[in-house]
């Protein structure tokens, strides 16, 4: 079994645990520590930016140790963003314009598979795209007055709750499309050149202060998402009471 790393605080009991699986650099654990939860993340590399204690392994392996020791039972719920640039709506175009395609994972159905064996509650996130979720919930960086929209989509397994109504966006994304240069009042979190945000605006633009790694800026999900998510769970649930 993996042990955890670079712990900086143990679970005591008072906050319900949750298991942040494909964590990166933790965009969605502070979210979830934020609703009230104390998280453990996993993740095949190592993310020393990671806030909280931290498993280095392959996400799938340790759920499946976990559910085999029933260790699981530790845990009130998981969230799981597993990789999926394979059906991701800004990958699928690339890859159709310059003729490749084939060459990216996609870990959502043994994800899916795991956490339904594992008996919890969860959360399947993914990118606005064709991969094989259902949009249970949709949340938009608008929605929380963010400075990006990076939608995202949310499968939830074992609850439910109501999709919160879809904010209209406010103008454009900044940067290049197609020749053209448009302003506007969100910024591109993603990839590098063309209006492109640098490092310090994607962190004020998505509320992550944590890190400074790019590429971690580009994979995370904004801490308000998953906020959101963890409070509704707990609303609906009776593992624990929703920090104030």
């Amino acid at each position: 079994m993996t042990h955890p790393t670079d712990s900086q605080r143990d679970h005591n009991g008072d906050r319900p645990l949750l298991l942040d699986l494909f964590c990166c650099a933790g965009g969605a654990g502070k979210g979830y520590e934020r609703a009230g939860f104390d998280v453990v993340g996993v993740d095949n590399r190592p993310r020393p930016n990671y806030p909280f204690t931290f498993i280095h392994g392959d996400a799938l392996t340790v759920l499946a140790e976990l559910i085999a020791s029933d260790e699981i039972r530790r845990y009130s719920a998981v969230h799981a963003s597993p990789p999926c640039q394979k059906r991701c709506a800004l990958t699928v175009g690339t890859n159709r314009s310059r003729g490749w395609g084939g060459e990216h994972v996609d870990l959502v159905a043994p994800t899916r598979q795991l956490l339904d064996a594992s008996g919890l509650p969860y959360v399947i996130e993914q990118p606005d795209g064709k991969a094989d979720v259902r949009k249970d919930i949709t949340l938009c960086g608008e929605m929380f007055g963010l400075g990006v929209l990076r939608h995202r989509n949310f499968e939830l397994g074992g609850w439910s709750t109501v999709q919160p109504e879809h904010v209209r966006h406010r103008g454009y994304v900044r940067g290049w499309r197609h020749g053209e240069y448009r302003d506007g009042p969100y910024v591109a979190a993603y990839g590098k050149g063309g209006g492109k945000a640098t490092v310090p605006e994607m962190q004020q633009a998505m509320g992550i202060d944590w890190t400074d790694v790019h590429e971690e800026l580009t994979e995370a999900i904004p801490p308000a998402y998953s906020e959101w998510l963890g409070r509704a769970f707990l609303a609906h649930s009776t593992v624990g009471v929703v920090a104030a």
